[in-house]
Parts: C-alpha cells; structure tokens; sequence
C-alpha cells in the first residue's frame, strides 16, 4: 500500500471510529448524537473555531485524496522511520481519542448548548490533562503529516490546532467556568490544558 492510501486507510478508520461510530453509540445510550454544532455568531471567534475545525476536517481527507489524484505532490519524501513513527503517532492517537470519548460517557458532546449542564469528568485521562480528546486529535493529525507531508496535511493540522485553542479558550473552558463555577476553577489550577503540568490556570486567569 502506498503512502497516500495508507494515509486515506488510517483518516477513514479514525472519522468513522471518532465520530461515526460514536455519535450513533452516544444516540443508543442518550437518545442524542451529542452534536451541538458552531457555537457563536458569523464572524466571532467561537464561530471562527467552528469553522477552522472543519476545514480541518476536510483537509484531513483532501489530503491523501489529492495525491492519490496527482493534483499534489509530498513537500518531502518521508523515510520509513518517520513514515513509522507518524503511524505509531496516529494509531495512538486514535485509540487515545476513543478512550477519552469513553472516558466521558453519557457527557461526550460536539460543541456546547447552553442549556445543557453536563457533569464535570475528572477521571481516566481527564485526571492528566483537562483536554484529552483535543490532545489525542492534535497527535492523531500530526502522526498523518508525518506519513504524508504535503500542504493539504500540514494545513489540516494547523487548522486543527488553531480551531482546537479558540474552542477551548473561548467556547469550552469559558462555559465549563459558568457551569461548575469553583470546582472546574481548582480542576484548572491542577490539571493541565493539553499536556500534564502545562497550561495551568486559577479562576481569574482562566482564558
């Protein structure tokens, strides 16, 4: 198998895994697919990460999809080892995205109602980092540009990252603040954002 179809392989398994097959396991159990969509008006920030996040998403599969067609070409030519390394980087951060998504439970959503308060999970991963899912997606993409280092990929996953920061930021924490007020505030001040001991935060310094 070549690169590219290695690379389709592996984003085709993760979209179907990630979203597919857990939106209709969260449906089954809650009677919702916990998809909430964009949050935010045309042209404000959380609707800027909304949007990121899906070109970030088609760019994932535009990627391989493009190379396969010719219409773009490696920026270099990857050896074995960093071909195996960002396998080993995408397979992990597929499982690691599974995990966190069970790890949540009936409290997995796409996005941020309002409306809906959610319990605060600390447990599992979200007992190393407030962020998991994201982490584990930030890995899963770079492992892919890594296999395949064209400009399609490398802009997927600055798409990712910069969508992943704005939803985070300015939607999610924000929102889990109002949610649980001082028990989220002493969750930030111990557990990191993304890694485990980086991105700490008190509730005056939260964003």
């Amino acid at each position: 198998m070549t690169r590219p179809w290695f690379a389709l392989a592996l984003y085709a398994v993760y979209m179907g895994l990630a979203f597919g097959w857990r939106s209709i396991r969260q449906r089954r159990a809650t009677g919702s697919t916990g998809f909430r969509g964009i949050s935010g008006p045309p042209g404000s920030l959380p609707w800027l990460g909304g949007v990121l996040f899906a070109l970030a998403m088609l760019l994932g599969v535009a990627a391989p999809v493009a190379e396969i067609a010719g219409w773009i070409g490696p920026l270099v030519e990857p050896g074995p080892l960093v071909v195996g390394l960002g396998a080993i980087a995408t397979i992990t951060g597929i499982l690691g995205t599974l995990w966190s998504q069970g790890a949540m439970g009936e409290s997995w959503r796409i996005g941020v109602s309002e409306a809906e308060r959610t319990s605060l999970v600390t447990r599992g991963p979200f007992a190393l980092v407030r962020n998991p899912i994201f982490s584990f997606m930030m890995l899963a993409a770079l492992g892919l540009a890594l296999v395949l280092p064209n400009a399609a990929a490398l802009a997927s996953f600055v798409a990712l990252v910069a969508a992943i920061e704005l939803q985070v930021r300015v939607v999610e924490e924000p929102y889990l603040l109002r949610t649980h007020g001082d028990a989220y505030a002493a969750y930030c001040a111990k557990v990191g954002r993304f890694l485990p001991g980086l991105g700490l935060r008190v509730q005056s310094r939260l964003l």
